[in-house]
């Protein structure tokens, strides 16, 4: 595998990465719980905490894609009807945008669509240099 595919391999796979977690983050939405401070927070499972991928470049140019927990990864909600609320009716909920988690998955399709892009042009032009040589 030639250096340009090593790197655009290493792209496609923080993309999808990138989207497997926002994925995530979208369907657990909703996924409340009680409160961390709240004395049913042992009765009950706790909230999903919303998680993001920081991506960082490596020297040889790859990428290298960790992933990380949004701060704060829950916020208060009010509803009252929940088991595990609090007293005023607060439970704690994935702190999730749904604006943001759109724009990281329209950016992990586009980021994996131009790195495949790359790896079929790499393939193309080797396929090319053999032929020269053939």
């Amino acid at each position: 595998m030639s250096i340009a595919s090593t790197i655009a391999v290493s792209g496609m796979n923080a993309a999808a990465l990138r989207l497997q977690i926002s994925a995530s983050n979208v369907a657990n939405v909703r996924s409340s719980g009680p409160l961390p401070d709240s004395a049913s927070a042992g009765s009950y499972p706790p909230a999903y905490n919303a998680r993001t991928v920081n991506q960082t470049a490596m020297p040889d140019g790859t990428t290298f894609a960790t992933i990380v927990p949004v701060l704060p990864g829950t916020v208060q909600s009010w509803d009252p009807g929940a088991a595990y609320a609090n007293t005023q009716g607060m439970v704690a909920t994935p702190n999730v945008d749904l604006a943001n988690e759109a724009v990281q998955q329209m950016m992990a399709s586009v980021t994996y669509a131009a790195n495949a892009a790359v790896v079929r042009a790499d393939n193309q032009m080797t396929s090319a240099l053999y032929d020269v040589f053939a």
